[in-house]
């Protein structure tokens, strides 16, 4: 078996492969593999398990040296002897993406848990308030396993309801209309990769951002799907979605039910979806709180502040 690795950037290989190639003569002699340098890729050969091993121990090489700038021998020792004790840490959830010099890791207990969970599970719910990461993490999660080619695409959608404003005939194409529901979708793609990468990837649909709607009568193969803004779904809308899950796929739900903009009266998709479905394996539930808000300090205090009102109220 062999596998192709491609390297974050051809810059800083002295630094991965070590004084004199050393870090890989240690991986080759340690985990049983070979591996050959070719331009900015690693090829590795050997047997399965063992392959698995070097490409997941080159992996954490990589996400060291963006982290901190340096690569020691010590660090690759430790690498490889974790995985050879098949340890999972908690640095081993930070995500690698295609922004250079930049890794995503979790970081809050929640959203530790939150990222085991997506990747656990072929169909995770995530419901908390604003600036908890869960679009910005499901995202993350996407274009990581699409960097490591264990997904060939990316779907994004969400439902096209106004937030308690009426805004009427916007001018423009379609795209034109629907972008402005869709931009939160487009800022966390922006953060993980070159524009012109995204967009290119965008023009080949490997990337696809669209309205709820467009995902009726489609099934989805080899992808991520995340529909963000979940609560606005009706019970229609999010079983159409949920359906859509097709071989080799993860799909990420989230949104936060206390942030409904749907009619009143009208009870969540999302709500009952989790209702419905949370005990049943295969499919995960996680609740983001207060505590786990990543945004300005004040954004925690306003969350807390609605919630003290809505009790008195």
């Amino acid at each position: 078996m062999d596998v192709t690795v491609q390297l974050d950037s051809s810059d800083n290989q002295l630094e991965l492969f070590g004084p004199a190639d050393s870090y890989l003569r240690l991986l080759r002699q340690s985990l049983g593999v070979k591996i050959a340098a070719r331009q900015s890729r690693l090829v590795v050969t050997g047997k399965e398990k063992d392959v698995n091993k070097a490409v997941e121990v080159i992996d954490k090489m990589q996400r060291q040296l963006l982290k901190h700038g340096a690569l020691t021998a010590a660090d690759v020792t430790t690498f490889i002897r974790h995985q050879d004790a098949g340890k999972t840490l908690e640095a081993d959830k930070a995500l690698t993406i295609f922004a250079q010099k930049k890794v995503i890791e979790p970081s809050t207990k929640g959203q530790l848990k939150y990222i085991e969970t997506m990747l656990a599970n072929d169909l995770t719910f995530c419901i908390g308030p604003a600036g908890t990461g869960k679009t910005y993490l499901a995202v993350a999660v996407a274009v990581s396993m699409l960097k490591k080619r264990q997904i060939r695409r990316i779907v994004l959608a969400r439902p096209a309801v106004e937030a308690g404003e009426k805004l009427g005939f916007l001018p423009g194409d379609l795209q034109a209309k629907v972008n402005p529901y869709l931009r939160p979708l487009f800022d966390a793609l922006e953060d993980m990769m070159e524009f012109a990468q995204m967009r290119k990837f965008m023009e080949l649909d490997i990337i696809e951002i669209i309205p709820l709607a467009f995902m009726r009568g489609r099934t989805l193969n080899d992808a991520v799907i995340i529909c963000d803004e979940a609560q606005n779904t009706s019970a229609l809308q999010m079983l159409m979605v949920l359906t859509r899950l097709g071989h080799g796929s993860k799909m990420i739900i989230t949104g936060d039910i206390t942030q409904i903009d749907l009619p009143a009266g009208q009870k969540s998709g999302m709500v009952e979806a989790i209702e419905t479905l949370r005990r049943i394996k295969g499919i995960g539930c996680v609740e983001l709180a207060q505590r786990d808000i990543v945004r300005h300090r004040l954004v925690q205090n306003i969350v807390q502040a609605y919630k003290k009102k809505a009790k008195v109220d």
